[in-house]
């Protein structure tokens, strides 16, 4: 939908889903809502209503994490190197990716709010000290680690 085009959008034969992961779509970018912090208390009240918030310690959400990061490479495994916008999955295999990095950050999200850790101002902080550790000037279209040119 072009800039100020208020028409209906069409819907494709994906669906909704066309909306959660569609590979040919130019300029990606995430929905603005819902923030981490809303998502945060969405999580607190799910576990709240189960009971749950007595399992969840750091410990057991950070294994669930892991076991979440586990399924999610899965779905990768022997795909060998996967394009950007994984246009060679089938819908079905892009749902099943979409599930698990839902879950891989529900967990991450859990795990901070379990930790008191604030993560938007903690991922701020790390993409600074990021930056002056990999300077322009010194990293531009290199891989090689840090260490490799201090």
């Amino acid at each position: 939908m072009a800039e100020g085009d208020h028409s209906p959008k069409k819907i494709s034969k994906n669906g909704p889903f066309e909306e959660i992961v569609n590979p040919h779509k130019e300029g990606f970018k995430f929905s603005e809502e819902p923030s981490l912090e809303k998502i945060r208390e969405l999580q607190s009240i799910f576990a709240k209503e189960r009971n749950w918030e007595q399992y969840h310690t750091p410990r057991n959400i950070l294994l669930a994490l892991v076991g979440e990061v586990g399924e999610l490479a899965e779905i990768f495994q022997w795909k060998g190197e996967v394009k950007e916008g994984i246009p060679n999955f089938t819908d079905k295999e892009r749902t099943h990716v979409g599930q698990e990095m839902s879950d891989v950050m529900l967990y991450l999200v859990r795990l901070a709010d379990r930790c008191h850790v604030d993560l938007p101002s903690a991922v701020l902080s790390k993409l600074e000290q990021n930056r002056q550790k990999y300077p322009v000037d010194k990293v531009y279209g290199k891989s090689e680690k840090y260490t490799e040119y201090q």
